[in-house]
């Protein structure tokens, strides 16, 4: 049977509030442009706010001017979703605790992930929002997932717990060692 390959997440469509709360958490918090706006076509009472995350992509939200925010947390039951995680540069990161302080946002504190750095709080509906920074840049030519592939291998071949740095240095050099020539191999 064929597989049906993706190539990347085109968006991600979340039910919201009323419009304005959207607005304020989603462009005024995180910084994301709010790109457009029309009906749900799928509803006529709901509006659809169209956000890009910072890749060109779309992060979408349904709203009702009828709902008011909850900021109970979200179900974590199975097929519900856990949190949403959104990049961020370590420049940015290394400012996000005082940031989230600066609006009285509650959090996690920084969270060390051995491969990247990041921090929990929950949106004003109580959905559960990561922003992680990875720790490394992959060689030119290859993706982050790439990369962590490798460190996995590494660190399951040396018994190791989680990714560390050593298994993301050894594997960005091997992943470069197998693209490219030399001619003093060996």
């Amino acid at each position: 049977m064929r597989k049906l390959q993706t190539q990347g997440v085109h968006h991600i469509t979340l039910v919201g509030a009323d419009r304005q709360t959207s607005i304020d958490f989603w462009e005024g918090v995180l910084g994301m442009p709010f790109v457009f706006e029309q009906p749900n076509l799928d509803n006529e009472s709901e509006s659809h706010l169209y956000f890009d995350p910072g890749d060109g992509r779309l992060i979408t939200i349904f709203t009702n001017e009828e709902r008011t925010p909850d900021p109970d947390r979200t179900p974590t039951d199975p097929g519900c979703v856990h949190h949403i995680a959104f990049a961020i540069s370590q420049a940015t990161f290394a400012q996000t605790v005082e940031r989230l302080d600066e609006r009285s946002i509650e959090h996690s504190g920084v969270k060390d992930r051995g491969f990247m750095d990041s921090i929990y709080f929950n949106d004003p509906l109580g959905l559960l929002i990561e922003l992680a920074s990875y720790r490394f840049e992959p060689p030119a030519g290859f993706t982050h997932a790439d990369v962590l592939l490798e460190a996995h291998k590494l660190r399951v071949e040396r018994g190791d717990h989680n990714i560390a740095q050593e298994h993301l240095a050894d594997a960005i050099a091997l992943l470069v060692r197998r693209s490219r020539g030399s001619l003093s191999d060996g």
